[in-house]
């Protein structure tokens, strides 16, 4: 696959399905924003957008607020084996869960380590946006 011009060529870039709920992260993402639920009534942060709230299941009464962008590292593994071709030249990667300091979780990739074994249970860590495209843009975390 090329670019228009016949000698650069594009890295095939999977997406997910994006549900309407969860489009405004990112569209937030988009402008290097990091955007998060927050329930009005309970006051308390949730991930994933849900229709209603996990914490006090108030229904429709939550917000999209952004928030530090500032996390931990809750665990991870380091991928060897892509499961998409379009990650064979990524590989080695680190596929992690991160816990923002507002007490979120976040499934994301840590990066910006000199090698993946780096990467250590409660380092901190500072979101980082990477523009795949002009029009996608996905959120990842790497060293603080």
């Amino acid at each position: 696959m090329t670019n228009g011009n016949a000698n650069v060529a594009i890295k095939p870039e999977p997406r997910p399905e994006v549900p309407d709920l969860s489009m405004p992260f990112w569209d937030a993402a988009r402008d290097h924003k990091l955007i998060i639920p927050r329930c009005r009534p309970c006051n308390r942060f949730f991930w994933y957008p849900r229709e209603a709230c996990p914490n006090c299941l108030e229904s429709d009464s939550w917000e999209w607020q952004e928030v530090s962008g500032n996390a931990r590292l809750h665990t991870f593994t380091i991928v060897y084996q892509p499961q998409h071709p379009a990650f064979q030249e990524d590989v080695p990667y680190v596929f992690a869960i991160v816990q923002l300091d507002e007490g979120v979780r976040l499934m994301s990739n840590v990066v910006d380590l000199d090698i993946p074994e780096d990467v250590e249970i409660d380092m901190r860590l500072r979101v980082k946006f990477d523009d795949v495209s002009e029009d996608w843009t996905l959120v990842k975390f790497a060293p603080a």
